[in-house]
């Protein structure tokens, strides 16, 4: 397989559901046909890719367009397998559109999975339809990020999760590291393994409380930081998952 059909800029990318990149020709329609025929414009002739965010990628050629649909004669259909190690972000709710920065961020560097976590410093709190209503927004800014970097596989957008339940997923990972300023790991020099989950917990612009880190430390999980500055909690997640990322074999 052409490695430009992975690397680059390259032709944009459209989203389908799992199981639909099986027939020679496919019709974009709904949201992902609108955007293809009204807001990209496309024509016949041109490149548009698709992903069924779940390892599977296809080549494909616009043939026609509707008003808001696209047909595409699929040339090439490929597959990427799962990543590993995989790389798991809890992330503590942010202010504002904070946590749509942070979620878009680490979506394009390759985080497979952001659990949003309420932390007890956290000032938003997701509540009711509300809570709904940003966890959407999560998952919508993840998709469009991960159709912007080309990805293969669609990173998961967990429901929210309490400090209990994050103590559990410590538990299970493969390596389990808490951003902390005044951690005595260094986060560039920390072993890390090559399959399995390496779980990375970013608290809020409170910082971890201490009941918080004494909770995820009995669970396993090893306090680090990150450098000599202070990050916001948008910006901390993704500057420590680009340094995780690069000392595996995924970068």
């Amino acid at each position: 397989m052409d490695s430009s059909l992975t690397r680059g800029a390259g032709p944009p990318v459209f989203l389908v559901p799992p199981g639909e990149l099986t027939t020679p020709v496919l019709t974009l329609t709904g949201p992902e046909g609108h955007h293809a025929a009204a807001v990209r414009r496309l024509r016949a002739g041109e490149r548009a890719d698709v992903s069924d965010g779940a390892g599977t990628l296809a080549l494909g050629l616009v043939t026609s367009v509707g008003k808001d649909s696209v047909t595409l004669e699929i040339q090439d259909v490929y597959s990427v397998p799962p990543p590993q190690p995989r790389l798991v972000v809890a992330q503590a709710l942010p202010k504002g559109d904070r946590g749509e920065l942070a979620v878009e961020l680490m979506t394009e560097l390759g985080v497979d999975t952001v659990v949003p976590w309420s932390a007890e410093r956290s000032i938003t709190k997701w509540q009711g339809d509300r809570g709904q209503r940003a966890l959407g927004k999560w998952r919508a800014t993840a998709r469009e990020a991960a159709k912007q970097s080309r990805r293969g596989w669609l990173p998961e957008i967990t429901e929210l999760a309490s400090t209990a339940a994050l103590a559990k997923r410590v538990t299970a990972a493969a390596c389990a590291i808490v951003l902390a300023a005044d951690g005595q790991a260094k986060l560039h020099e920390m072993a890390l393994p090559e399959a399995g989950d390496i779980l990375l917990v970013v608290g809020p612009e409170g910082g971890v409380s201490q009941p918080e880190r004494a909770a995820l430390a009995q669970a396993g999980a090893v306090a680090a930081r990150l450098g000599p500055t202070v990050l916001r909690t948008s910006t901390a997640g993704a500057a420590a998952a680009a340094v995780l990322l690069s000392r595996t074999a995924r970068w």
